[in-house]
């Protein structure tokens, strides 16, 4: 089983690591299960929101640590829907919400919010300008709504239905 170490912050704003162990991933969707022991710690869960009413032009955030650079917000609109992008394992991945909110190196995998603060997606890729690395100003996010879908079988089987067989 693969370990990390994972970062986070308690209730009072204080910062500290506990180690993470990958329990599921699923190449598909660029999604990924860690568990966290974090018995006694005050956290506070994300409120999840969902994607199906999500509305071209509607505001939102994303969260992450692009370059080292924690706590770091990013804001922009959902500029399209329903988007197919490549995913690690070459399958596409189908119904990706596109935005124009800066998805970095480090913010792969956080959160993209609401104007109320609710989680809609999970930041998963960049288009970069080819042959630069430079980012292009599209970016993507998993809808909440597949990501809930998928992440009970990443607990349960560490791959999701699709993948086991």
């Amino acid at each position: 089983m693969q370990r990390c170490k994972v970062y986070l912050q308690d209730l009072n704003g204080n910062t500290f690591s506990k180690e993470g162990k990958l329990i599921g991933y699923d190449p598909s969707y660029d999604l990924a299960i860690l568990k966290v022991d974090v018995e006694g710690d005050k956290l506070r869960p994300a409120l999840i929101g969902t994607s199906h009413d999500l509305r071209v032009g509607q505001s939102c955030f994303a969260i992450g640590n692009p370059y080292g650079y924690e706590h770091t917000l990013t804001t922009g609109v959902v500029s399209g829907l329903g988007r197919e992008i490549p995913s690690p394992n070459g399958r596409p991945i189908r119904g990706a919400i596109q935005t124009d909110a800066a998805i970095n190196s480090g913010n792969s995998g956080g959160p993209l919010i609401d104007s109320h603060g609710h989680v809609i997606g999970i930041n998963t890729a960049t288009f970069t300008k080819k042959g630069t690395g430079i980012s292009s100003g599209v970016n993507f996010a998993i809808p909440i709504d597949v990501v809930l879908r998928t992440v009970p079988n990443l607990i349960v089987y560490g791959t999701s239905v699709s993948n086991r067989f």
